[in-house]
């Protein structure tokens, strides 16, 4: 299901859709995403996170192409606690195919606070197996507790 779809003038875009069946957010970037479109991309997930609570994200910058943007500190300390408190736990985030690699696969200068997950893949079925993976996880410690 279409949440938001977020185009640029140049063409590229930030897609944001919630997946009934796998009950997950898929973030799709395609095209060259400038600074300014990526913050406005990461953003718009934050904006409507909370109408589709939902622990798990596969971040999909496959189809990007272009630098992305370099605020690592501004994803550690701001997109990151509040997409926290909105419920991630769990992060699939497929590589640019033309690079393989993104802002990503960089080193966060402190490590990630707080009960996430973050897992860097090449292919968007490998994240979407991961995905399942960690649901299943999530169903046997839910049935633990009962």
């Amino acid at each position: 299901m279409l949440i938001n779809s977020l185009p640029d003038l140049d063409g590229s875009r930030c897609t944001l859709s919630f997946d009934a069946e796998n009950n997950w957010l898929r973030a799709t970037w395609r095209g060259f995403v400038d600074p300014m479109e990526a913050m406005r991309g990461a953003q718009n997930y934050l904006d409507h996170a909370a109408s589709f609570p939902c622990l798990y994200l596969l971040n999909d910058n496959a189809a990007l192409h272009g630098p992305w943007f370099d605020s690592l500190e501004w994803l550690a300390q701001t997109w990151l606690p509040h997409a926290q408190r909105l419920g991630l736990r769990y992060v699939a985030h497929v590589v640019q195919a033309d690079t393989g690699a993104d802002i990503m696969t960089r080193t966060f200068a402190e490590p990630l606070e707080g009960e996430l997950e973050l897992q860097l893949f090449e292919q968007v079925t490998e994240a979407e197996e991961w995905l399942r993976s960690c649901q299943q996880h999530e169903q046997a410690k839910q049935e633990k507790r009962v």
